[in-house]
């Protein structure tokens, strides 16, 4: 017989390292003598679209497209640390660093264009497409490259995330700053002949900030539920003496995308003031509720509460066998 069931998951996540740990991110913003602007940043793409939103942040503050704009990362002879690729902080900790790095280069450039334009103030000059111009009368203007004389303009951004360390008697404090928040909702069918447990639908609510590109934030609560069905359901780690067993991708039970179930997503915007244009990090928080929303939908289907994942076909005979709920 199959069952049905539905289930919520909720969780919170801290931003970064956190705990007191040094949680530091370093930018250069640079034009050079053509005009050109590069962004020189250590943070490592490993998929999540850091070089698209960190690209974006730049253009935003400069008045650019993102074509306009090259990235050099993932190269410690060319850039500075921006920390590790990990704890969700690249958009807000690294974001934070390159919109500093960028404001300083436009502040740059903004005096220069009013000493080449022979202005006595900064205000009612305008940046769009490698120009300065004055907004009261636009064909007063300059490019970039006439502002570059010998040297490259080279501004530096460093941020430094807010993280306090947690008492260690009490286990109290506030060690991560920002969090991350969200609710997620799953519809699953369990088959009390066989065990199977298959997840037929999911509700996805993100809080991310702003979110500076829709597209990608989707594509990350997509890669996040199928590691939560793979967590909860499917991915075990078979060990008999200290070896590993399915050791082997060939053996090693994943996710695919067959598995996957239509998923709606539901983007929750609500500015964070210290972040990049209100953007905050969403990697390691869109897998968290999966799993506890898979677990409680199959309780509600079933009505046996299974306590250890992943929740294999075994386990779930066993369960009802133990319940005296088999079919």
């Amino acid at each position: 017989m199959k069952k049905r069931g539905k289930g919520i998951g909720v969780s919170f996540y801290g931003t970064g390292y956190g705990n007191g740990f040094p949680d530091v991110s370093n930018a250069i913003a640079e034009v050079d003598k053509k005009g050109n602007v590069t962004i020189y940043v250590g943070a490592t793409e490993v998929g999540q679209g850091a070089k698209t939103v960190l690209i974006q942040i730049a253009a935003e503050v400069l008045g650019l497209k993102v074509d306009d704009i090259e990235i050099v990362c993932e190269d410690t002879s060319k850039t500075p640390d921006s920390g590790t690729a990990a704890a969700s902080r690249q958009t807000y900790n690294t974001g934070n660093a390159v919109k500093k790095a960028a404001d300083g280069l436009k502040r740059e450039l903004l005096k220069r264009a009013k000493d080449y334009l022979k202005l006595n103030t900064i205000l009612g000059l305008k940046m769009k497409d490698k120009r300065i111009y004055l907004d009261s009368f636009p064909q007063k203007s300059v490019c970039f490259k006439e502002l570059v004389q010998n040297e490259k303009i080279k501004v530096k951004g460093t941020f430094k995330a807010k993280t306090t360390k947690i008492d260690d008697e009490t286990g109290q404090g506030a060690p991560y700053y920002p969090y991350t928040f969200n609710c997620y909702g799953v519809e699953v069918e369990v088959d009390t002949q066989t065990g199977v447990v298959e997840v037929i639908r999911g509700v996805c609510a993100q809080d991310v900030g702003i979110a500076i590109n829709p597209e990608l934030i989707e594509g990350q609560i997509d890669g996040g539920f199928a590691m939560g069905v793979g967590y909860g359901i499917m991915e075990n780690i078979d060990c008999i003496n200290g070896r590993i067993i399915n050791n082997k991708l060939s053996k090693y039970l994943i996710p695919t995308a067959l598995d996957m179930p239509d998923l709606e997503k539901i983007i929750i915007e609500d500015p964070e003031p210290t972040a990049p244009f209100g953007a905050k990090g969403i990697g390691e928080p869109v897998i968290i509720p999966v799993v506890p929303a898979i677990l409680n939908a199959v309780y509600d289907a079933i009505g046996v509460r299974l306590y250890e994942i992943p929740i294999t076909p075994e386990k779930i005979l066993k369960a009802l066998k133990e319940e005296g709920r088999e079919q």
